[in-house]
């Protein structure tokens, strides 16, 4: 059973992205990622307002093992970031899907989202780096 929810869209960089119905799109770390990292300690996240593209950094996430950039997985302008992120880090591990997002994206192309993997793509990609 995949603990990848199939509405979304994954990154091979383990990004993941949910359409929203105003059209913006939030992006987060997914639970795979979350758990390779370990316990997270500080995520920093975009500026609202910054303009990114696809594959670009957007972010950095810490953990008590690692740092690992977060990179945006559609090009736009970063809309809104998880502010509760600055004092509860740890949302990450708990509730990577929901909210331990990191930020909303207004995306320039939509269909940026047709490169992104399904849920079981994603986790063929899982299976085979584990």
């Amino acid at each position: 059973m995949s603990q990848n929810p199939p509405e979304l869209y994954y990154a091979k960089t383990h990004e993941w992205v949910r359409r929203e119905e105003d059209g913006t799109v939030t992006v987060g770390i997914t639970e795979h990622a979350q758990d390779a990292l370990g316990d997270v300690v500080y995520v920093e996240t975009p500026e609202v307002g910054d303009s990114i593209a696809a594959g670009d950094q957007a972010g950095v996430v810490e953990s008590v093992k690692a740092a690992s950039d977060i990179y945006a997985p559609l090009t736009g302008e970063v809309v809104a970031t998880n502010e509760g992120l600055e004092d509860a880090p740890e949302t990450v591990n708990s509730d990577a899907f929901n909210d331990g997002w990191f930020f909303k994206l207004q995306p320039q192309d939509i269909s940026e989202l047709d490169a992104l993997m399904s849920a079981e793509e994603y986790e063929q990609l899982c299976d085979e780096e584990d």
